[in-house]
């Protein structure tokens, strides 16, 4: 069990954060053990055809599905990037190396391709992560992003509305938020700690790699809160949202098609990624119909990255359907909601 002590109730004490690298980590569970993420498959299909230093990169974990603190790192903005997280971990000192990894394989120490010299295994797990990015990760990042920054906007529009104890509620049965008091109950009772967020904070990095809350391994790491995302059902969905033909023929494909994924609020940069467009493009889509009165949007929480959309209720397409009955001159009545 985990207890981190708020040094404070406002936001500024809990950020939010993604990070391509704790993703790439992570991940590592699934390629351990596949069956505890069934709705991965679809990428572990093509992971599987992938020429990756195997060996390596499943060393880096244990049949707990723990991984070394050194290579999740609390990400220092919530725009972080792979390269300048790689750099991070490349300055890893030999001694944080060693420990780390004796830390996940406790019970019998790392595996031989991790007992060398930490300098020479540190080499090469980056190169075994590198390539492991290249050739899994980087062609599908956008849409994976895009899941964890939607994430992100559902959390911070729940402070918003519901304060923060819902929030953390809304994440997991095993977090509460108890006045100033956070309690993590871990799936292993081998981890057990209490420490304060004072001068550093708690922040909260949603991931698509992980079925329950988790945390780093020592006390002595920085608070950090690795949750599951939401959303993850709609990752690997391919096909494209199917408006009504008459609302396509007037306003066009991505239009109709963006007021039909609509019927939730969705982050720009999830549109673009359902839709198969670019991000400016969408903003541009989006813009004109904000303008034109169809859509509503508002930006939640201080780190939140990514703008919410929502359709108004009378234009969204479940509302619009024939009134019955053809009319005449070829003329198609419409009804619409109320509002």
């Amino acid at each position: 069990m985990i207890r981190y002590e708020l040094a404070g109730p406002d936001l500024s004490e809990v950020r939010f954060a993604i990070s391509p690298l704790n993703e790439l980590t992570l991940s590592l569970r699934a390629l351990r053990d596949p069956g505890r993420f069934p709705l991965h498959l679809p990428w572990l299909r093509t992971v599987r055809a992938a020429d990756l230093d195997r060996e390596t990169l499943l060393a880096l974990t244990n049949e707990r599905l723990w991984t070394p603190d050194f290579l999740n790192p609390r990400p220092r903005n919530p725009l972080a990037r792979l390269e300048d997280e790689l750099e991070v971990i490349a300055a890893t000192s030999p001694q944080r190396v060693r420990a780390d990894l004796d830390a996940v394989h406790f019970d019998s120490g790392p595996p031989a391709i991790l007992s060398g010299r930490p300098q020479v295994v540190l080499r090469r797990v980056l190169t075994a992560l590198r390539g492991y990015w290249d050739a899994c990760f980087e062609p599908h990042w956008q849409r994976m992003r895009a899941v964890l920054e939607a994430d992100i906007v559902h959390r911070g529009r729940t402070i918003v509305h519901s304060g923060m104890a819902s929030m953390f509620a809304g994440i997991s049965p095993r977090v509460t938020l108890s006045d100033d008091l956070l309690t993590i109950r871990l799936t292993t009772s081998k981890v057990d700690y209490r420490r304060t967020t004072a001068g550093d904070g708690l922040t909260l990095v949603p991931t698509l790699f992980t079925r329950n809350p988790s945390t780093p391994i020592s006390p002595e790491e920085p608070p950090v809160m690795f949750y599951p995302a939401r959303g993850l059902g709609t990752l690997w969905t391919s096909d494209r949202p199917q408006a009504p033909r008459a609302l396509r023929d007037l306003i066009g494909e991505t239009r109709s098609g963006l007021l039909t994924l609509l019927e939730a609020p969705a982050s720009s940069t999830e549109l673009a990624v359902r839709l198969g467009v670019t991000p400016t493009a969408v903003n541009q889509h989006l813009r004109a119909m904000r303008a034109a009165g169809l859509l509503t949007s508002a930006r939640h929480g201080r780190s939140v990255v990514g703008v919410g959309y929502e359709a108004l209720g009378r234009w969204h397409p479940a509302a619009l359907s024939p009134a019955g009955g053809p009319a005449p001159c070829g003329e198609i009545r419409w009804r619409r909601s109320p509002g």
